[in-house]
């Protein structure tokens, strides 16, 4: 059991809250935003944990409610691989150096979102990528996030944004994608007794403020052109990357 403070339980609040503001306005990015601020709050034991839980219930409500928007063709193609990434990741875990990883994905998303900014504002049109970069991309994401606790989404926005879906596409098929995800994890945190009460209940109280979080990120981003919520997603992206740089 881990005792909390109410002081601490508001801040905790005030982290959820924002960092799916974030998730409703570009898709991702949760993480990014709730888990360097909530282990200054609490053990990271119990702030991973709470997180995926709240990300499996809100993807689960993504997915019920946003599936005819889902871009099917597009997810066959990126579940098969993703699901590989997942075992793959969790059977070669201890084998590589995570902060070498960490530091060579956070190098190339920074790059890549630099680029992306750079094309924005010159005028040059970002290409189509095909869909033969859905295999490596999908893989390596779930393969890093499986082996390391995150990091790797990035590597699958980046594919999705260069297939130039709008963003209500762009967030429900990520979001049916990462529920696959996000199934397995909670499985993993479970059998390895992380989902004590005091989890639990954080996770209980949170739910209200992960969907108001959501739902104010979503109406933000429903003002947005395609354009500016392409250059939201480089700004998360090369936050993703100094983050990952600096771990």
């Amino acid at each position: 059991m881990i005792d909390l403070a109410w002081v601490t339980v508001v801040l905790a609040g005030v982290v959820v809250f924002a960092a799916y503001v974030v998730r409703g306005m570009s898709g991702f990015g949760t993480s990014l935003v709730a888990i360097p601020l909530l282990v200054f709050l609490m053990p990271i034991h119990a702030a991973v944990p709470m997180m995926t839980l709240l990300g499996l219930c809100v993807t689960l409500m993504l997915g019920i409610r946003d599936r005819s928007h889902v871009r099917w063709d597009e997810l066959w193609r990126l579940l098969p691989p993703t699901l590989v990434g997942v075992f793959a990741g969790i059977s070669l875990f201890s084998v590589l150096d995570p902060r070498f990883m960490h530091k060579l994905l956070g190098g190339f998303i920074a790059a890549y979102a630099i680029y992306m900014i750079v094309a924005q504002f010159v005028r040059t049109q970002l290409s189509k990528c095909s869909t033969f970069w859905a295999y490596p991309t999908s893989f390596a994401s779930s393969f890093v996030d499986s082996m390391f606790g995150g990091g790797g989404g990035p590597l699958v926005v980046i594919y999705m944004v260069r297939r130039g879906y709008d963003p209500v596409v762009f967030r429900a098929t990520l979001a049916v994608l990462w529920l696959v995800e996000l199934v397995v994890r909670v499985g993993g945190y479970a059998i390895g007794g992380y989902y004590n009460r005091t989890v639990l209940v954080m996770s209980l109280v949170f739910l209200p403020v992960m969907f108001l979080g959501y739902r104010v990120g979503e109406m933000i981003s429903r003002r947005m052109s395609q354009q500016s919520f392409t250059r939201l997603i480089a700004v998360v992206l090369l936050a993703s990357g100094i983050s990952l740089l600096l771990k």
